[in-house]
């Protein structure tokens, strides 16, 4: 679905990735483990454009990384999920996820209101108690699910989890990391984890990559590793 291939990037005097090479498999999770400040969280920005690499090659479902159309393309096909969810404060919780379906769709509000209740539904929260709450309202576990609504609503073919169980207590990230079997279950989802949750990550992942000064230093399946 996704490859990496020597991407180098720089910021001031510090290299961060010094030539890494990966690849995601289609329709299944691999997480990214590595030190704090390493260049986990770099590596997926770079995928949807948020960053431009100083070298290197990234090919995301055929399409490579080359200028503003061919990243329009690839926004269209994935998901980003921020650390913090990344709601907007100023709207309810039926406004965040319905947004991409006003940017990027033509269906009526009606069609719209179907996409948003299977989405809530999907990421385990119940639409008519959540939809006109608004993000203070919501504890963090469910910010981070309204994000993960918002994230799949363009049913996207792969979403990347920036720390997604990052400040939640046990139960809550063990309910996200099932949230994440089930999307690829059920909808076929390639996934990209980062995360310092070695435990909780295992239970979804199939493939694991071990970032070291700035390369991928170890990869295989989750049971190799």
């Amino acid at each position: 679905m996704i490859h990496i291939r020597n991407l180098c990037k720089r910021f001031g005097e510090k290299e961060v990735l010094r030539g890494v090479d990966l690849d995601i498999v289609r329709g299944k999770t691999t997480t990214i483990f590595g030190v704090s400040g390493g260049g986990k969280s770099t590596i997926i920005k770079h995928i949807i454009g948020l960053l431009t690499p100083d070298r290197g090659e990234i090919v995301v479902d055929g399409v490579k990384l080359v200028d503003q159309q061919s990243l329009y393309t690839i926004r269209r096909k994935v998901g980003f999920l921020f650390q913090s969810g990344a709601l907007f404060d100023s709207m309810s919780v039926k406004q965040n996820v319905e947004f991409p379906l006003i940017e990027h769709t033509k269906l009526t509000a009606a069609e719209r209101d179907k996409k948003i209740v299977k989405a809530l539904e999907i990421v385990g929260l119940k639409p008519r108690e959540v939809m006109q709450l608004f993000p203070h309202e919501l504890s963090g576990g469910m910010r981070k699910r309204a994000g993960l609504a918002r994230t799949i609503i363009l049913d996207p073919q792969a979403v990347l989890y920036d720390e997604p169980t990052s400040g939640l207590d046990p139960i809550t990230s063990d309910r996200i990391s099932q949230m994440i079997l089930r999307l690829q279950s059920e909808l076929g989802v390639t996934s990209v984890l980062i995360s310092h949750d070695i435990k909780e990550s295992f239970k979804c992942s199939d493939y694991i990559a071990m970032l070291f000064e700035g390369k991928i230093v170890e990869y295989g399946d989750a049971d190799t590793i």
